[in-house]
């Protein structure tokens, strides 16, 4: 268990850290042109994000104590195709979650 103090400490410290990146780009930078190269990049920043929040929850899900979950994997496959032939995100969270409530349901 963690000491209160130690606690308070991080919970401080990371949100000093937290506004200090805010504040540095909206603050400081937010109203300057930014390099295109620069808001190329941007762009990709929530397809980089995104897989890094979903996979530990499809490969190792906490309701299955870390064990990889057919009707998981399926959801993420069916996910991932309907996204990448429709590129419509709504059409791919929607049938993953279709396939995630099915494959849970006949699989248990």
């Amino acid at each position: 268990m963690i000491d209160k103090s130690d606690l308070w400490i991080i919970i401080f410290a990371m949100g000093i850290g937290s506004f200090g990146l805010r504040f540095l780009f909206l603050g400081l930078v937010g109203d300057r042109a930014m390099p295109e190269w620069v808001l190329r990049h941007l762009r990709y920043t929530a397809v980089a994000v995104l897989p890094g929040l979903v996979a530990p929850l499809v490969l190792w899900p906490a309701a299955t104590n870390g064990q990889p979950d057919p009707a998981r994997l399926m959801a993420a496959l069916v996910t991932l195709a309907v996204g990448y032939f429709t590129k419509n995100v709504l059409a791919a969270i929607f049938s993953g979650a279709g396939t995630l409530f099915l494959g849970l349901y006949f699989l248990g």
